[in-house]
């Protein structure tokens, strides 16, 4: 009932930038908030950055004062802009997302993307 497509991930240097997206389609009513997880490779997955409909945000400490999130509501869309990346931010990062549907509005539903990888390496 709900997409999440995430694009944007590569390879970059140390001390580059790169923007993550997450697309939100399907019979959405609601999007109440959208988050971006990351798993490295052995690792639990963790929490970066989260953002609500009322715009507010929160960050990992790790990524405190490098990264932001930020949206476009019409196009039900979330970014993340990453700066300053370091070789500890390699991980396949996922979108996640949650929302209330046309046919059940009062209700509240949780999606993942798929995952985008990002590798910093030099």
């Amino acid at each position: 009932q709900v997409q999440l497509v995430e694009s944007g991930g590569g390879l970059v240097q140390p001390g580059g930038s790169l923007r993550l997206s997450c697309a939100a389609s399907g019979s959405i009513f609601r999007i109440n908030a959208m988050d971006w997880y990351r798993q490295a490779s052995g690792k639990q997955r963790e929490l970066v950055a989260g953002i609500t409909s009322g715009g507010s945000t929160k960050f990992a400490d790790s990524v405190k004062g490098r990264f932001t999130i930020f949206r476009d509501s019409a196009k039900n869309t979330v970014y993340l802009q990453m700066n300053s990346l370091k070789p500890e931010d390699t991980a396949v990062y996922y979108c996640n997302a949650d929302v209330s549907l046309m046919a059940t509005p009062l209700r509240r539903y949780n999606y993942w993307g798929q995952g985008t990888q990002v590798t910093v390496s030099s």
